[in-house]
């Protein structure tokens, strides 16, 4: 079985990201503009990486990752190589709520207004996940999550 990963990074450009992914992952990192499925090594992960507006703009989308590689640990060493932040959804289902992946391994989470565009979202106006914010406190979808408000947890990655 494999799994579908989407990240978002701060201003990395596209062709830095894809010798990073396959260095975080120990993976050929195949393009998904150059992938053919009938010679593509059965190691290799498909990749497609492209620019958005808003913050958070170059998008990432890795198809046919190994489930036996974990998200937070490949998108810790990701943020490490790449000395950029990177983003992830979180597990509160919140469009607007994502976990904040610095380049020392620690993750936050923390909270975008989103815009829909014909570009696709757009994110702004970041702001930590914090008990300060009265949207996220009491019966806030934040307390649902693994990941509460104020929380910081290392990725084990950044070794």
């Amino acid at each position: 079985m494999t799994e579908l990963w989407n990240w978002r990074i701060d201003r990395a450009a596209p062709v830095d990201v894809y010798p990073a992914l396959a260095e975080a992952i120990g993976r050929v990192v195949m393009p998904l503009a150059i992938a053919d499925p009938a010679r593509l090594p059965a190691y290799a992960v498909v990749c497609d990486v492209w620019e958005a507006p808003g913050e958070f703009g170059t998008m990432v989308d890795c198809y046919g990752v190994p489930e036996s590689l974990n998200e937070h640990t490949s998108v810790a060493a990701l943020a490490r190589l790449l000395r950029r932040n990177c983003l992830l959804a979180d597990d509160t289902l919140d469009a607007g709520r994502h976990l904040l992946v610095a380049p020392d391994g620690t993750i936050r989470p923390v909270h975008f207004e989103v815009t829909e565009t014909d570009d696709g979202e757009v994110l702004t106006s970041q702001r930590l996940c914090t008990l300060a914010h009265p949207g996220c406190r009491g019966w806030s979808r934040c307390h649902r999550s693994k990941w509460a408000p104020d929380s910081i947890n290392p990725a084990l990655a950044a070794a």
